[in-house]
């Protein structure tokens, strides 16, 4: 059989099947026919798109041992995001979705370069036009190709899906990284065209009830925030929202002015950014034991967690303490290159 060749991927649950290449990842040709499974990282990292073969056989690929063990490979599971098809095969999703917002097909994109500025410490923003629209969600990521290497490496969205041709990434400097040290920090430039496929990703907004809003993040963990936050402001200008932004110290810190003014322009937008390696006339301490501060009960609310995986588990933590249904947390892990379980195994966004 030619890479050209199709298996086919049937979907126990639905019937639906999709042709696939050999070379092709199962959870690629299902977002391609608009079939959603859940699925977060891409990389193989998080576990997410686990699925039971229950009939065809499957080659693993660069499936990590760590995400998925030899007992699991033996007992017919595989990683859909790695996976690619030897025969037709029949396969079921162990995991349920959290996705929140609408499900949209994964495509191919071609962008231009339109703004690249430093923002903040080893922090870069870059603006991309994309030559046709691309539909997303508010949360979601996608996977750039880095010129020359093949590398792919994943970026959520801080723009909203209201502009989508014109799209926002907050991009943090990875030492040494393929696509920071090598591309975007060094010979990227305005004009440049950038190769990008996407929508991907279950961290999205979803509007539970009208439920007011807390939202955590750390880092570039900010991107799908924002995203969310331009979203929900869009929908609802008068719903509550607290954004905590987390950060080591001032030269981390970004978007400050911009988000102060959006807390000036919105009365239910409370803005409260914390820093936790640097004494300053603002909050000091880890940015969730500073929002475990501020509430006595989070029992009402929707909460959305995105940064470091210490900072993501913390959060959920205490959202819970603070009586938050598990229904109404979502979050997203952000993983450098150096942790990841295999020599190119990345997580979504805060990417070499």
């Amino acid at each position: 059989m030619t890479e050209n060749s199709l298996h086919g991927v049937k979907l126990a649950s639905t019937s639906e099947e999709v042709g696939c290449r050999p070379d092709q990842p199962l959870l690629d040709s299902l977002l391609r026919n608009e079939i959603w499974i859940p699925n977060s990282c891409n990389q193989g990292t998080c576990g997410t798109c686990k699925v039971q073969v229950l009939r065809g056989q499957v080659d693993h690929r660069q499936s990590p041992l760590d995400t998925l063990n030899m007992a699991e490979r033996d007992g017919g599971m595989a990683l859909a995001c790695q996976a690619t098809p030897c025969s037709d095969v029949e396969i079921q999703p162990v995991g349920e979705s959290v996705a929140g917002g609408l499900r949209h097909r994964l495509q191919d994109f071609l962008g231009t370069v339109t703004g690249l500025a430093d923002i903040a410490e080893d922090t870069r923003r870059l603006l991309v036009s994309l030559e046709k629209p691309m539909e997303f969600s508010a949360g979601q990521y996608v996977e750039m190709t880095v010129p020359r290497t093949g590398a792919k490496r994943q970026y959520s969205m801080a723009s909203a899906p209201s502009t989508p041709t014109e799209l926002e990434f907050h991009i943090r400097r990875v030492p040494d990284g393929e696509a920071t040290d090598g591309w975007i920090f060094t010979t990227l430039q305005e004009g440049d065209t950038i190769e990008l496929s996407g929508p991907y990703g279950d961290f999205t907004y979803a509007d539970v009830d009208g439920a007011p809003l807390i939202l955590v993040g750390g880092g570039t963990g900010l991107a799908p925030l924002m995203s969310i936050l331009r979203h929900a402001l869009s929908l609802d200008p008068d719903r509550e929202i607290h954004l905590y932004q987390g950060a080591r110290t001032t030269a981390d810190l970004y978007d400050f002015d911009k988000l102060r003014g959006y807390a000036e322009t919105f009365a239910n937008l409370h803005y409260v950014p914390a820093l936790n390696m640097e004494d300053w006339d603002g909050r000091t301490g880890h940015v969730t034991d500073v929002m475990l501060e501020d509430f006595d009960s989070c029992k009402d609310y929707s909460g959305y967690l995105c940064g470091p995986p210490v900072m993501v588990e913390a959060g959920i933590k205490a959202f819970k303490r603070r009586r938050m249904a598990p229904r109404r947390i979502y979050r997203e892990k952000y993983t450098p290159a150096a942790a990841a379980a295999r020599p190119a195994g990345l997580a979504v966004a805060a990417l070499a």
